[in-house]
């Protein structure tokens, strides 16, 4: 089974991702992980956080010669903020530590501060908010590239974009090779493949900066080239479309995952929702549309996985919200540390390394192999028998 863990807080040291079940023989490049860790830090709204890191990823296991050997898989992160915080967060306790703490006891609405504290009884949050950091999220992200790189090998690809900022939203699907011209760009701004639709959401992560506040909205990832039968309807938990919500919802700050047109197909008659069948000798079994984003009965039907996330706008104001003192219970403004206004393209791209975390995932429960050529020779069995069905 392919699986992962991340480990590191987001002043510590480093972050560390570990990845397990990779078949022996697919290709690793640094520089594709690297590429996808820049892209995470992209996009207009960013906080004063990503001048600081500029991400790349150090492999100490699992890989030898540019390929996996089968082991797991080892990626560290480095904190280059770290040095600001070598006194605050010591692993060991140290003479007059006390007083170099940075705590955080004016817990922020909408946050993990406050139940955190709750949980693990701590009256200083800076312990919840260093793991619950959306910082975490590039250790995914590193991991993530091996998932797509494994995928690559079968011409799956998973892109993402940004179809909402606040209340402005893209009245229109996008194409495949937008997608793939928009994720090549060394120029983000807000990760929309419409520069008329970008410009009016540029306009609201503007107004959220002027006014000390924060913007929320919507991404799409679009998995393609993925083979039917993936996933299952035979358990609650087997079924795909059930993963791939846990892994967005996952996120920081996701409240809500939307796949195919379900909202739309919520409004609706279902004449009017569910994509047709048709079926010619030389391309096999089509579909009138895709409303249901590739996913019918919790398993892969051949076509495009769409999954949407639903961002809320993140927690850490400039002009900060109202909340109590974890110490004197009197009534305080929430913390405040630097902080973006805007993360949506960035979520995007996470949400592309989740996805294809999954995809890999169920690809391999199918598929199998201890190594690459085994898992090739699989496919291609599984393949011919859709071909003579």
């Amino acid at each position: 089974m392919l699986r992962f863990e991340t480990a590191g807080e987001s002043h510590g040291e480093c972050l560390v991702a570990i990845l397990t079940g990779l078949p022996a023989g697919a290709p690793v490049s640094v520089d594709a992980i690297n590429r996808q860790l820049w892209r995470r830090q992209q996009g207009y709204g960013r906080g004063g956080r990503m001048k600081i890191e500029t991400d790349q990823a150090r492999i100490v296991s699992g890989v030898r010669h540019s390929k996996t050997i089968g082991s797991p898989i080892a990626i560290l992160l480095e904190n280059k903020d770290w040095k600001n915080w070598t006194e605050a967060l010591p692993v060991e306790d140290i003479d007059g530590g006390e007083d170099k703490k940075k705590p955080v006891t004016r817990p922020r609405p909408g946050h993990a501060d406050l139940a955190g504290a709750l949980k693990y009884n701590f009256h200083d949050a800076r312990y919840i908010l260093e793991r619950a950091s959306a910082r975490e999220t590039a250790a995914r992200v590193a991991v993530g590239a091996l998932a797509k790189s494994l995928l690559g090998v079968f011409r799956i690809e998973i892109l993402s974009h940004v179809i909402a900022v606040g209340p402005v939203r893209l009245d229109r699907a996008a194409s495949w090779d937008e997608l793939r011209a928009l994720s090549e760009k060394n120029d983000v701004l807000l990760g929309c493949v419409d520069p008329a639709t970008e410009e009016k959401m540029k306009a609201v992560v503007d107004e959220a900066y002027r006014t000390g506040d924060t913007v929320g909205g919507v991404f799409e990832v679009v998995a393609h080239n993925v083979p039917p039968g993936l996933g299952s309807h035979i358990t609650w938990d087997s079924r795909l479309d059930g993963k791939l919500a846990q892994a967005i919802v996952s996120m920081q700050a996701v409240k809500g995952v939307e796949i195919g047109y379900a909202a739309e197909g919520a409004a609706n008659f279902g004449s009017a929702v569910q994509d047709t069948i048709h079926y010619q000798a030389a391309t096999g079994f089509t579909r009138g549309a895709n409303r249901a984003g590739g996913l019918e009965g919790g398993m892969t039907n051949g076509q495009d996985i769409l999954v949407r996330g639903l961002l809320k706008p993140i927690s850490t104001l400039r002009k900060p919200l109202e909340s109590v003192d974890l110490i004197t219970r009197e009534p305080a403004l929430a913390a405040y540390e630097r902080s973006d206004v805007c993360v949506v393209p960035a979520a995007g791209v996470i949400g592309e390394a989740m996805v294809a975390l999954v995809l890999a995932q169920v690809f391999l429960e199918k598929f199998g192999g201890d190594s690459l050529d085994e898992t090739k020779r699989n496919l291609e069995g599984f393949l011919e028998q859709v071909r003579n069905f």
